[in-house]
C-alpha cells in the first residue's frame, strides 16, 4: 500500500473514532470501559507473543515498547473504571461509616 493511502486511512479512523466516542453517554461509559479493558488484556498477551518471536533488536525494542504501552493502557483503564464505579455508589455507605 502507498504511504498516502495508509495515512488517509489513519486520519479517517481518528475522526470516526472521535465521533463514536464523543457520542457515548456517561452512563454507558463504565460498561464500555470494562469491555475495553478486556480487549487491552488480549492486546497485552498478543504483544508478549510477538516479543517471543522477535528476531532483530528493532523488533525486540518495538515489542517491549508495545508491552509497556499496553500495560499502562490496561492499568489506566482499570483505575478509571474503579473511579467511575465509586461515583455511582450512594451516600448511604458514608452515613453507615459515620455511625
Amino acid at each position: 500500500m502507498e504511504p498516502i493511502a495508509i495515512i488517509s486511512i489513519f486520519v479517517l479512523a481518528v475522526f470516526v473514532g472521535f465521533e463514536v466516542v464523543s457520542k457515548v453517554s456517561s452512563t454507558l461509559h463504565t460498561p464500555l470501559m470494562s469491555g475495553a479493558n478486556a480487549i487491552h488484556g488480549v492486546i497485552l498477551v498478543g504483544a508478549i507473543i510477538v516479543t517471543s518471536h522477535s528476531e532483530t533488536n528493532l523488533e525486540l525494542g518495538l515489542s517491549v515498547a508495545a508491552i509497556i504501552l499496553a500495560t499502562i493502557n490496561m492499568i489506566g483503564g482499570f483505575v478509571v473504571t474503579d473511579r467511575m464505579l465509586e461515583m455511582f455508589k450512594g451516600k448511604k455507605s458514608e452515613k453507615k461509616e459515620a455511625k
